[in-house]
């Protein structure tokens, strides 16, 4: 039904309609790979405060779960992550991955890399105002052409395009 039609409609109306639509394109075309639907975004998680300054996410495509806890610093107990911990976690994880990509790409071997995170809150308002990351590479004699192949992709990960301005980050990259 045309956009305009609906507007000139209830649009309550057409909820269960397009809930349903939605459900069968979910679970019928895009499970079975019968299509490519550009554009349809789905929930990636769900999170439940769960009590006691905890929460509890789901990422519902997998069922892995992750909770997390408020810092020492600000009323929780420090038993797990932190939300902002996993703001600067994702820093890191999302720019490993990255690299990874770019070294199955070039046929560059970094397995066993890692990287520390540390990250710095800032008051008034309370955030995170710097992440800094350090990523140690395996012994693996790279070249300078590998190491600016995967530096660039790890400095241009789609967390480090994501994160505000004046969030600080600090990479840096060590090869043993």
């Amino acid at each position: 039904m045309p956009i305009d039609i609906i507007a000139k409609k209830n649009r309550d109306e057409y909820t269960e309609y397009y809930y349903m639509l939605f459900q069968f394109y979910r679970y019928y075309i895009c499970n079975t790979k019968l299509i490519k639907i550009k554009h349809l975004y789905m929930a990636t998680s769900k999170i439940v405060y769960t009590g006691e300054l905890h929460a509890e996410a789901t990422h519902l495509a997998s069922g892995a779960k992750i909770i997390t806890d408020a810092p020492i610093d600000n009323h929780g107990k420090g038993q797990a992550f932190s939300p902002t911990d996993l703001l600067a976690t994702s820093l890191a994880s999302c720019l490993l991955t990255t690299m990874g990509i770019a070294a199955n790409t070039h046929t560059i071997d970094m397995d066993g890399a890692s990287a520390e995170v540390t990250k710095v809150m800032a008051a008034n308002p309370r955030r995170v105002s710097e992440v800094h990351v350090k990523v140690t590479m395996p012994a693996k004699n790279y070249t300078d052409k590998e190491k600016s192949i995967l530096e660039h992709a790890g400095r241009t990960c789609p967390v480090t395009q994501s994160l505000h301005p004046n969030i600080l980050q600090d990479i840096t990259f060590l090869y043993l």
